[in-house]
């Protein structure tokens, strides 16, 4: 099975707080650093590491953000369809980060959001069926639902992080095979029995230390998470979604429990995003246990 990610990449700049600002406020803030950061991003490198042959397709200014975003996504294991947008400006996160690991992400999207309908179907090219796309909500709604729909055509596999929250995926439940909802996301959205209503045949439901569920027409299971000392749980939802279909996918299996606790096996006890994602060798240690 190959994997088809198409999604944002960014550069995300952290600062450390003492606590998240109320409304209003003015706070000091201690610098974090740079990293590579994107929801799309942190897919498609996790399931690069992990051994799926995977191509990412993302959109990029004319900048130097770009420049540093290619070179950094250069040493990945992935095929790359990375789109640039002329005189337009590249994606960036700023993240507030605190002591006991707790974030609050302030994100641009002009790049995502002009990735083109086009674009993002002709990066499918080669596909088979059987085959995973894989999707987030940074992109627009012309160009989410032309590559789920060009996918279900193919016969492709889907899987959608409906993150952050957009209207328009209401009219795209039927087209997914999996999606993947953390707790307020679900709330918003009804529920995971409302999502199963609308079509979705699997909803992984992550419940931070809680562990995740795994919620499907005909049953409900529930997977701890493995203790750890929280440092960042930014990108702790991407790289936990990515590892869970990896697990799948290297198992020629559909999303299962074992899925799901190889997904549980990583920690949120480093800082950053790019840089904290697990290593090949850390994802095929988690990788190979039963």
């Amino acid at each position: 099975m190959r994997a088809f990610v198409i999604g944002n990449a960014a550069l995300d700049e952290a600062v450390m707080v003492d606590d998240l600002p109320a409304f209003g406020a003015s706070i000091h803030a201690q610098a974090g650093g740079v990293d590579l950061g994107g929801k799309g991003a942190n897919q498609a490198i996790v399931l690069g590491r992990a051994g799926v042959p995977c191509r990412f397709c993302a959109a990029l200014g004319e900048d130097s953000r770009a420049w540093d975003i290619r070179s950094r996504l250069a040493a990945e294991p992935l095929e790359m369809d990375l789109v640039c947008i002329p005189g337009g400006a590249s994606d960036f996160s700023i993240i507030l980060r605190t002591k006991a690991g707790d974030n609050a992400v302030i994100t641009t999207n002009p790049a995502a959001s002009g990735l083109t309908a086009a674009a993002a179907c002709a990066s499918l090219a080669g596909a088979r069926a059987g085959d995973l796309l894989v999707l987030q909500g940074n992109l627009s709604a012309q160009t989410t639902a032309a590559a789920l729909r060009q996918a279900r055509t193919m016969g492709m596999q889907t899987a959608l992080n409906p993150s952050p929250l957009r209207p328009f995926f209401a009219e795209l439940w039927p087209l997914l095979d999996i999606a993947f909802v953390n707790e307020s996301d679900a709330a918003a959205l009804g529920g995971t029995d409302a999502l199963l209503a609308a079509g979705v045949p699997r909803v992984v439901l992550t419940l931070g230390a809680k562990g995740a569920r795994l919620v499907t027409g005909t049953g409900d299971v529930l997977v701890p998470a493995q203790p750890c000392a929280v440092v960042d749980t930014t990108g702790a939802g991407d790289c936990f979604m990515a590892t869970a279909l990896a697990s799948a996918a290297l198992r020629a299996a559909r999303l299962d429990p074992c899925a799901l606790r190889h997904a549980a096996a990583i920690t949120v006890s480093r800082p950053g995003t790019g840089a904290a994602l697990p290593t090949r060798a850390e994802l095929t240690d988690i990788l190979r246990q039963p």
